[in-house]
């Protein structure tokens, strides 16, 4: 197996230093067809559950912390990559040119079309209805001097002034109950406006391109691409600081979205099989497309090896185990000739 008896070359001697690439290479060939098949790596996966037990780790909120931990200084170095110049170039290059290419008054319309059917714009109504009769109870001076700008020259001034104050006193009473009363006229007026420019928005050409055209000179404005950028860059240090803060809120709801997390995985037994199931799909696919890539490190490993060398450290390693086996040839040999021998004198 390992040498020439006595130096001399005999044929089908020496075979692991002659024969020790294609050794590499049969080795390489055995696993990929014995360990890295389809079927034996979905069994394999399938049967050790690893879903499940991921989450029965995950639940225990000792080991979401640990993760969390373990995950913080990576998520922190990748935000801290992201510099003003990139989110810049992120805004101007991507952002900003994707919404000029997108038209967005389909969109628009039909999310102002839910809004308007869920009521959720009323907390919006009520806050500027509010807003607008506080604003005029406390700016009647104003108010008043607009009023008067419009009243005809001809009139007398004592008129002027008592239709001033009854037209103040109106708008202040009518701006009144528009903020207390849910179904005023007006509110309903506005659920009937919202309700049609969110349908021409998505159906009407003209209101479409009104829209269009307003979406162009908003984006046109040199104001929009420094507050993307503005926002982009808060945002970012809000990260950083909610991150490095190992009992803010953040880190906090990340641990308890992990503890979470595992709890589903290991209660529920539909998601654990759907995902043990995308986790062999994902293994399998992996293995037959850089399978022989990772087989070869077998075969070429084992090729820079020195022949002598190897065959060396084989020897040393199985060295007990072959002092058995010839022991076992040397018995096993007399034996059958002794046999032999006995039959041969028997007949």
């Amino acid at each position: 197996l390992f040498r020439h008896p006595l130096g001399l070359p005999i044929p089908h001697t020496a075979l692991v230093p002659r024969r020790k690439d294609d050794l590499g290479a049969s080795l390489e060939q055995f696993v990929t067809d014995n360990f890295l098949t389809p079927q034996v790596l979905r069994e394999k996966i399938l049967d050790a559950q690893v879903v499940r037990r991921l989450g029965d780790w995950l639940r225990e909120p000792e080991h979401a912390e640990r993760v969390v931990s373990e995950a913080v200084p990576f998520l922190v170095r990748a935000v801290e990559r992201v510099d003003e110049e990139e989110i810049r170039v992120f805004v101007d290059d991507v952002i900003l040119p994707r919404v000029r290419r997108e038209p967005l008054s389909p969109v628009a319309g039909h999310l102002l079309e839910r809004v308007v059917e869920d009521g959720s714009h009323h907390g919006l109504v009520d806050l500027g209805a509010r807003e607008l009769h506080a604003w005029l109870a406390l700016h009647q001076d104003q108010v008043e001097a607009i009023v008067r700008s419009r009243a005809p020259s001809w009139a007398p001034t004592w008129v002027n002034d008592q239709v001033t104050r009854r037209v103040y006193t109106e708008v202040v009473r009518w701006a009144k109950d528009v903020k207390d009363d849910p179904q005023h006229n007006v509110r309903h007026a506005l659920d009937a406006y919202l309700t049609e420019l969110g349908r021409d928005l998505q159906h009407d050409p003209r209101t479409q391109q009104r829209f269009e055209s307003l979406k162009e000179r908003v984006l046109e404005h040199p104001q929009v691409s420094a507050t993307g950028v503005a926002l982009g860059e808060t945002l970012r240090t809000s990260v950083l600081d909610a991150l490095e803060d190992p009992h803010g809120a953040l880190r906090g709801r990340m641990c308890s979205a992990l503890v979470a997390l595992g709890r589903q995985l290991g209660e529920d037994e539909r998601l654990q099989a759907r995902l043990d199931a995308w986790t062999a799909d994902t293994v399998v696919s992996l293995v037959q497309r850089y399978g022989p890539e990772i087989t070869s490190v077998i075969s070429g490993t084992i090729k820079r090896w020195d022949a002598r060398e190897a065959a060396d450290k084989i020897e040393l390693h199985v060295g007990r185990d072959l002092q058995f086996i010839r022991l076992n040839g040397t018995i096993v040999g007399a034996l059958v000739g002794l046999t032999i021998h006995a039959l041969s004198q028997l007949l």
